[in-house]
């Protein structure tokens, strides 16, 4: 049965290699030559894989000009700094547009383009770092990025002072109504008087006018099913739910028979978690590769007990699964959730629920070898104290005596017993039966 169990669970590993492999977003292909690339919600890895793929696609398709149609709170440094250097390495004009906020990530990204344009009301600014707590950043990852601002601003002729402004509290942009003590975030009157932006417009098809291209044919580039649920099955809060299902279902299933329902989620949550970080380009084949070579030590380990294939297989499970994330604190965290819901989960199941419900007695093994349902580890022959016998070999001090015909082993009370001396038993203790030379 065990093997039968171990023996499926390989079968679905191996189509779930199979469907990472085979499942890849599509690219749609198309002949217009103006590109709209949204750049949405929170700026992570995700977007980031899907703006390179946007901006490939337009190259393929000969676009004559790309914009950034932005509208977020910001986000990850790391990712901010890879969306920069795909626009920076295009070879096609890069408009941003600020469609309500470019904020922190956002309005860095925003600077990196050729052109500026606003929304009525759009914002652009607030763009301190933080840590993954809130915090203000180091100083060493301050300095980095506030320089990065300034080269931004710079390279398209902007006054890096603002740029600065956006991230430093100590710039004093009084005039653009951030004194000293003030983070900057621009509305589009003040984006224009500090020359970052070329204009207003009130809507897309006012923008193409602007940029004199009215009459082109216009592409709105749209993440593809596989990206968006990429994004959210990589989103922070949604990993260590992941993480959790597949720990409990598959210790579950190690203590149940055959093969069932917490197996299968357990194996379904570990699809969803490596395919989600494969697609958002955290994780590649190398990683997936290397879980699997983990498990297959941990099944070893199951067939050849020893400890150590067990241990570099557990090594090997955990170290891929940081190799897919996006940050090692993201999972750190996410593991240890899992690991600690997963043990209370199972107390839970085993301890409370196992006694209560039907359901889950399965889980516990509630059979002992008592004497009272008629397992009897050792007989304890107490009727034979006081009887007296025949050594049938000599005792060293073990040996063999003959009491009413049965053949006993026993031991002397410690001296040495010639054969066929005459012994009485004097005590017995469970297996254990002393006899004394007579």
């Amino acid at each position: 049965m065990f093997q039968k169990k171990i023996g499926i669970m390989v079968a679905l590993i191996s189509l779930f290699v199979l469907f990472l492999i085979g499942v890849q977003p599509t690219i749609k292909s198309s002949k217009q030559n103006v590109w709209v690339i949204p750049v949405e919600k929170t700026v992570e890895k995700g977007l980031a894989t899907f703006l390179a793929r946007a901006f490939q696609e337009a190259e393929d398709n000969h676009a004559k000009h790309i914009i950034l149609n932005i509208n977020t709170p910001g986000g990850a440094v790391e990712s901010a700094l890879e969306i920069a250097d795909t626009i920076n390495h295009a070879d096609i004009p890069v408009t941003a547009y600020v469609n309500k906020r470019a904020l922190s990530a956002g309005a860095y990204i925003a600077l990196q383009a050729d052109d500026l344009y606003m929304a009525p009301g759009g914002k652009m600014g607030a763009a301190a770092i933080i840590d993954m707590n809130g915090n203000q950043a180091d100083k060493k990852a301050e300095s980095l990025w506030l320089a990065e601002l300034e080269d931004a601003a710079a390279k398209n002729g902007r006054d890096p002072k603002y740029a600065r402004a956006m991230a430093d509290a100590d710039v004093d942009a009084k005039e653009v109504g951030a004194p000293k003590g003030n983070l900057l975030t621009l509305n589009p009157e003040k984006a224009s008087f500090a020359g970052y932006s070329e204009g207003t417009a009130a809507s897309l098809d006012a923008l193409l006018k602007s940029l004199h291209l009215k009459d082109a044919d216009v592409h709105y580039a749209e993440a593809s099913a596989a990206e968006k649920a990429a994004g959210w099955l990589t989103n922070p809060f949604v990993v260590p739910v992941l993480l959790t299902i597949a720990c409990l279902g598959l210790v579950v299933e190690l203590f149940t028979p055959g093969f069932g329902i917490p197996g299968a989620a357990g194996l379904t949550a570990l699809l969803l978690f490596f395919y989600g970080h494969l697609v958002a380009g955290l994780a590649g084949y190398e990683t997936i590769l290397l879980f699997l070579a983990g498990l297959v030590l941990i099944i070893m380990e199951i067939f050849l007990p020893g400890g150590i294939i067990g241990l570099l297989g557990a090594a090997a499970v955990v170290t891929s699964l940081f190799m897919a994330a996006g940050s090692f604190t993201v999972m750190a965290i996410s593991l240890l959730i899992a690991i600690t819901v997963s043990i209370i989960a199972f107390i839970l199941l085993t301890r409370v629920l196992g006694k209560r419900m039907k359901f889950f007695k399965k889980f516990i093994l509630n059979d002992s070898t008592s004497t009272e349902s008629g397992y009897i580890s050792n007989e304890n022959r107490t009727d034979l104290i006081g009887k007296t016998g025949v050594t049938f070999t000599a005792l060293r001090p073990s040996g063999t005596v003959i009491i009413e015909d049965e053949r006993l082993d026993v031991v002397s009370e410690g001296s040495f017993t010639a054969k066929d001396k005459k012994v009485k038993v004097v005590k017995v203790e469970g297996s254990r039966i002393v006899v004394r030379e007579i």
